[in-house]
């Protein structure tokens, strides 16, 4: 039982270190005007919009690149994620 404690342990401390390491990592994006840059943690450090997108009639065009964009971001903080998983030598059951 304690052995399994143990591991519980070691696997919350390595969640935790992953977590810092991706904190301090940044994905930018630049999509028809917008620029958003996201951490490694999925938060959105900065969003610069082009003042021409900010007319009424480009309300949708806008709404949509916007999504677009924090979907581009999503991934490749994923992306980004995966990849620090693979080469820090995390040892989580099930996905090793």
């Amino acid at each position: 039982m304690f052995e399994k404690l143990k591991q519980y342990k070691d696997l919350r401390d390595q969640a935790k270190k992953l977590q810092s390491q991706l904190g301090d990592e940044q994905v930018r994006v630049d999509h028809r005007g917008i620029a958003l840059v996201m951490n490694g943690n999925q938060e959105v450090v900065s969003l610069e919009i082009q003042p021409e997108r900010l007319t009424p009639d480009e309300k949708q065009a806008l709404e949509r690149d916007l999504k677009e964009a924090m979907n581009d971001a999503v991934k490749k903080v994923q992306n980004l994620m995966a990849a620090k998983f693979r080469s820090g030598g995390y040892n989580l059951p099930g996905l090793s």
